[in-house]
Order: structure tokens, then sequence, then C-alpha cells
């Protein structure tokens, strides 16, 4: 039960910081028709999870718990493409190079279509 509320607590944290830092780059942009907003939130997401788990992997630098708090939880939840991206750099980092393309490839297409079902799905529903 305590991993759970730690990890809460960092997704709580996340969140808000993501509803804070994407509305303010976006109104800071002054464009309402490229989300920058969400761009910087990725980007900021995938240098911070870029890292921390570089200090966790070489230094062992954090508790199980504090990991648990700040990549499963914070980054977690304030983007989950900084997962995808360290996901993806450690298959390509171990050799992977194939699975590391399947990944991004899946992501991406995968992804897409899921959103599109998901609006065809809300359509039929909801018209």
């Amino acid at each position: 039960m305590g991993k759970i509320f730690i990890i809460g607590l960092g997704g709580f944290l996340g969140a808000v910081l993501r509803y804070l830092i994407g509305g303010w780059v976006q109104g800071f942009s002054g464009s309402g028709s490229f989300p920058y907003g969400t761009l910087s939130v990725n980007l900021i997401g995938c240098l911070l999870i870029g890292l921390l788990s570089q200090l966790v992997e070489t230094e062992q630098f954090f508790t199980p718990e504090t990991r648990l708090f700040l990549l499963i939880g914070l980054l977690g939840a304030f983007t989950t493409f900084s997962t995808f991206g360290n996901e993806t750099i450690n298959l390509f980092r171990d050799g992977q190079a194939f699975l590391s393309l399947i990944n991004i490839g899946a992501h991406i297409f995968l992804g897409l279509t899921a959103v599109w079902v998901g609006h065809r799905f809300g359509f039929l529903i909801w018209r």
C-alpha cells in the first residue's frame, strides 16, 4: 500500500505540473494552432527521465521509493512519452536496435490508429 501511495503522490504532482507548465507554454507561445505546451512537456519529461535514469543506473543515487515517486509517479503523470523514449533508448543501447524500431513504429502507428478508432466509436455512439 505504501508503494501505491508514493506513486500516487508523484502522479498527482506530475499531473499538476503538466497542466501548469503546458498551459503556461501554450499561452506564452500565443499559438492556437500548434500544441507547443504538449511538445514542451514531452521534451522536458524526456530530458528529466534521461538524466534521472542515468543517475539511478550509474550512481545508485536514489532509494527504491524515490525512484517510484520520481520515475513512475511524477514523470509518469507528467508525460508517458518520456517513458516511451527511455525504453526505446534502453532497447537500442542494449543492442536491440530492431526492437527499438518496432517499439517506435508500434507506438506511432498503433497509437494513432487507436485514437482514430476511439473517435469513430465516439461518433457512432453519440451522433
